[in-house]
């Protein structure tokens, strides 16, 4: 399945700990003078054709207005993935002034290398990120208080199914059997009995430690009503939600509705799988394709649509330490973020933007777009990464456990998870 490629560069990156100073952004009067300095800057957007169609109306509308203080736009550099070169950037020291191509799990790291200004330093910009995202902006905070970070834009992650093949199975394509466990576990064992599909879900079973995102973690938010995997400092995946999120995937392996194997197309757009775990982004990939539905991730006990939390797949805007002309980067950033721009990024990608009460602030789109609302309205309820020291480790620890027990079967899911919790607590409370 497609999605913004993440390798493990970005692993190797936080491994090595590229030298740079400390810190979020060089400091004293360099720091001060370029807050206030204005003139022309460069931005980078994500390779993605609509975002990359957005962000050049976004570069055109602001440059019309002012003369003097020109934006250059263009696509991150090709890479082996986009983290790996905004670190190479970094340490090189010409990042550009913005990246709206900022992965929340490599903020910390980029922070430890100096590379991000803290969004705080400018006059309101603590209340323009809270007050534009609302209480999930809390989040994106950095261990020091500060924000690194613009929340921009998400993609809650929920069940989509075939509705042709679930159809075929003799399923409720209205309204599918899959709230709680057992439902999800029965409906995908009719699936895989009627030959609807050859695996009822195929969520990648690499190892890669952001693959964890679109198994466990969606799961182990709706199921812990919000946590995080990592909280105040303490691995929360062992907990009876985590085990029970463990225990679920677990059997959907080893009863062969899920496959150990890893697929290199879209299982579920070429008919393999009859469900996948995806976030709104996928909906202009499915057009045509899939005649598709969408419902929250499982529950144990089937909570309401409305309380159930999700993985938010979120992309964020950063600011780095190499800009010069702050000023006019942190006007850009707000002009790019208002709710004429977020309403033109959701008209042109589907993304949710990560504002708050997003489900009523464009109504009109709704209205236009109905297949949408359900994802807006999940949009309230997300879980980001934790913002920790050596996030990507913790993850790719995270990662070994679960493969190796869950996917694989080769140890008890809750001794792995177990045994994980000890290595991830000491990594979190590294500076």
């Amino acid at each position: 399945m497609k999605r913004r490629k993440v390798t493990a560069a970005l692993l190797a990156l936080g491994l090595t700990g590229v030298a740079a100073a400390c810190g979020g952004s060089d400091g004293g009067g360099d720091a001060d003078a370029a807050a206030q300095a204005r003139g022309e800057i460069t931005v980078w957007l994500s390779n993605n054709a609509e975002e990359v169609a957005w962000g050049k109306q976004m570069v055109a509308a602001w440059n019309a207005a002012h003369a003097d203080q020109k934006v250059t736009a263009q696509e991150i550099p090709t890479g082996k993935s986009s983290e790996e070169v905004i670190g190479a950037a970094i340490t090189a020291g010409n990042a550009p002034c913005l990246i709206f191509n900022t992965s929340p799990a490599s903020v910390s790291q980029f922070q430890k290398q100096g590379g991000l200004v803290a969004l705080d330093g400018f006059d309101g910009g603590k209340e323009y990120v809270e007050s534009r995202s609302g209480k999930v902006a809390e989040q994106y905070k950095s261990t020091d208080g500060k924000y690194y970070q613009l929340p921009w834009k998400d993609n809650p992650v929920m069940i989509f199914y075939n509705k042709k093949a679930f159809a075929k199975a003799g399923i409720d394509t209205a309204k599918p059997p899959l709230a709680t466990y057992d439902e999800f576990l029965a409906t995908s064992r009719k699936l895989v009995a009627a030959k609807a599909a050859k695996f009822a879900i195929y969520p990648a079973p690499s190892n890669e430690f952001y693959q964890s995102w679109f198994d466990f973690y969606p799961l182990f938010a709706a199921e812990s009503g919000g946590k995080q995997l990592v909280a105040d400092g303490k691995a929360q995946f062992a907990s009876d939600e985590g085990k029970k999120v463990a225990a679920f995937w677990r059997t959907m392996y080893a009863d062969k509705l899920a496959s150990q194997e890893k697929y290199t197309g879209d299982s579920f757009v070429d008919g393999t799988a009859a469900m996948a775990i995806v976030g709104p982004w996928a909906v202009a990939t499915y057009k045509g394709k899939v005649e598709w539905g969408a419902v929250p991730v499982p529950t144990s006990a089937g909570k309401p649509a409305g309380e159930v939390y999700t993985f938010s797949d979120a992309k964020n805007v950063a600011m780095y330490s190499a800009c010069k002309n702050r000023g006019t980067a942190w006007d850009v950033l707000k002009f790019a973020t208002s709710k004429e721009q977020d309403g033109k990024l959701l008209e042109a990608t589907g993304q949710m933007p990560l504002r708050d009460q997003v489900a009523t602030a464009y109504p009109e789109y709704f209205q236009k777009n109905p297949d949408y609302q359900q994802f807006a309205d999940q949009a309230a309820r997300t879980v980001e990464v934790p913002n920790v020291p050596n996030s990507i480790t913790i993850w790719q620890t995270f990662r070994d456990a679960y493969s190796k027990s869950v996917i694989f079967g080769q140890e008890d899911p809750g001794a792995a998870l177990d045994g994980a919790v000890q290595k991830v607590d000491q990594l979190a409370k590294q500076s």
